[in-house]
């Protein structure tokens, strides 16, 4: 997704010269290309995130759409702050890239690896919350939001994700694509577990089942349409997130289902603990130390249809 990133800015950058791009002293193997070519609209601001956010809130209130850019929690961590009353609160023009969402750094150990970050971006006053499924999105999603005059905030895999969508998608901020048809139940997963999503429900097709996919790569606001729809159309939904069980995806979800009273549908989501990761190793090993595997969630999955039961919200272990 880094890749798919760098493309779409260089692009805006090159029709726009109020495009520019901040980093914090990382990704050189990355922006390199992009600090050659414009050098008038590219910025290191060092290991100094909170200076980075600050500078950015000001070329924005100055007429600028800027790009902040560093790893996993360190552009919304330790600079939150500077988020909430900088750039928030005077709805300035920036756009906060992480790159490593989740546990896409999962070697390096809790320290970084994001996942309360959909959480507490969603929970900032004017911030669009975006989580892109694959490359495909992600440059999608890079377009639109600097289109959108107001804070965002993109949460990006690290490299190598492998292409979902075969097809030219139509992106649009706060609207869920819809990956795959079915009226058995519904998958809405955000971020890098898209491709998961999607060999869960390749998996049930061949017992019979058909799972509906919605890449909700729009956290806040979130598509309650497509919720509501699947909560009148399938027996079941649940949602798949990199991120803690608490403020993600599957709260925003609940929230949806709740308000709207939702009755006779199966809920339930799968994501990580309230916890810091116990375990160290590769971003595939700690997701199935976390039961968010396609073998585990399938299990799962059958296992929740077989009891199924009117609406409740559980949570995976």
């Amino acid at each position: 997704m880094r890749g798919a990133f760098i493309r779409a800015i260089t692009a805006l950058a090159e029709r726009d010269n109020r495009v520019h791009l901040i980093v914090g002293d990382l990704g050189f193997g990355v922006v390199e290309k992009f600090a050659q070519r414009f050098p008038a609209q590219f910025l290191n601001a060092g290991v100094a995130e909170q200076n980075m956010t600050g500078i950015a809130a000001g070329m924005a209130l100055s007429g600028k759409i800027v790009f902040t850019y560093s790893i996993a929690n360190f552009p919304v961590l330790r600079c939150l702050e500077q988020i909430r009353n900088d750039v928030c609160y005077h709805n300035a023009n920036v756009k906060i890239v992480a790159v490593g969402g989740g546990l896409a750094y999962g070697s390096l150990g809790s320290t970084h690896h994001a996942t309360e970050d959909l959480a507490i971006m969603r929970a900032l006053p004017r911030m669009v919350v975006v989580a892109p499924g694959d490359p495909m999105e992600a440059e999608a999603a890079t377009e639109a939001i600097a289109s959108h005059p107001s804070p965002c905030y993109l949460r990006l895999g690290r490299a190598g994700e492998a292409s979902v969508h075969q097809e030219k998608i139509r992106f649009r901020l706060g609207k869920a694509i819809q990956v795959g048809e079915g009226k058995d139940f519904t998958l809405i997963s955000t971020g890098g577990l898209l491709e998961t999503a999607v060999k869960v429900a390749e998996s049930f097709r061949k017992t019979g089942l058909q799972a509906r996919v919605l890449s909700m790569h729009t956290v806040k606001p979130i598509d309650s349409d497509a919720i509501l729809a699947a909560s009148r159309e399938t027996h079941a939904i649940f949602t798949l997130e990199e991120h803690s069980l608490l403020g993600g995806l599957g709260g925003a979800v609940a929230e949806v289902l709740a308000e709207a009273g939702a009755e006779g549908i199966v809920f339930k989501r799968f994501g990580l603990p309230s916890a810091f990761s116990s375990v160290i190793g590769t971003q595939e090993y700690i997701r199935a130390n976390y039961g968010l595997s396609v073998a585990s969630l399938v299990a799962a999955i059958r296992s929740t249809l077989k009891n199924e039961r009117t609406f409740s919200v559980t949570t995976a272990s």
